[in-house]
């Protein structure tokens, strides 16, 4: 019997997202230094062999990705800009989303992530951060009994809030960057089969826990929890070893 799968209709890439793409890796990885000129538009035409539309088309993506700016009067290419928050998070976004990393490395991550950030955001949150985080958790307890999804959510949200309250630009952007990762391991969890309301309702009220920590401001009580909070509830899907480096993190 063939097995059938859902698929998406594939679609081409075209010519000038591969310029992007090698110009926006040579611009990231300093190649291309920031405040220089890109080649002009008949070098790139040459260098990459396409016509000038393709060429205009794929400047016109850098531009609006904020990698480029044209400049009246200049002789040239567009100036290289230095890289945006969004534009990082991006590049995040789709090294995360590759076969390259594995699930002991995401949850690693996850750990140096959740517990940094929440000791960040024990020492810096604001009042309305606070709200933001406490109207969360009061979400995900409320939604134990009823919608997983709604439960997913809440949590997510409420690790979205702990980021912002860290204070730390890089940490929030990657913790945005993962979030689409950490949402689908969520309510796979959730809608598990082995996953009851007890469960969910143990994770509400560990994050109660690092709401309450985060709150009084004990950043050292706030890291802790984080981090005993990802290593309890991914360590089981790894292998022996991997827990092991995994509880070295947590500690």
């Amino acid at each position: 019997m063939t097995n059938t799968h859902s698929f998406s209709p594939a679609v081409p890439v075209h010519t000038y997202q591969r310029i992007v793409e090698q110009i926006e890796e040579a611009i990231l990885s300093g190649e291309i230094p920031v405040g220089s000129q890109l080649a002009s538009e008949r070098d790139l035409m040459v260098q990459f062999s396409v016509s000038r539309p393709t060429v205009r088309e794929a400047l016109r993506v850098l531009q609006s990705m904020g990698l480029i700016e044209s400049r009246p009067g200049t002789r040239g290419g567009p100036q290289v800009l230095a890289p945006s928050s969004k534009t990082l998070g991006r590049s995040f976004r789709t090294m995360i989303g590759t076969d390259a990393l594995s699930v002991s490395e995401l949850v690693q991550y996850r750990v140096i992530l959740e517990g940094s950030a929440s000791k960040l955001a024990a020492l810096s949150h604001t009042p309305e951060q606070l709200d933001r985080m406490r109207l969360a958790v009061e979400r995900m307890q409320a939604a134990a009994d009823t919608n997983a999804e709604d439960f997913a959510s809440a949590d997510l949200e409420f690790h979205e809030a702990v980021w912002a309250a860290s204070g730390n630009q890089i940490l929030e952007m990657s913790g945005q960057a993962v979030s689409g990762v950490l949402r689908g391991m969520m309510q796979r969890d959730a809608e598990g089969e082995h996953h009851d309301n007890r469960v969910k309702l143990a994770s509400a009220q560990i994050d109660r826990g690092l709401f309450d920590a985060i709150a009084a401001r004990d950043a050292q009580a706030a890291g802790k929890i984080a981090r005993g909070a990802v290593a309890d509830r991914f360590g089981p899907l790894l292998a022996p070893a991997e827990r092991a480096a995994l509880e070295l993190l947590a500690e």
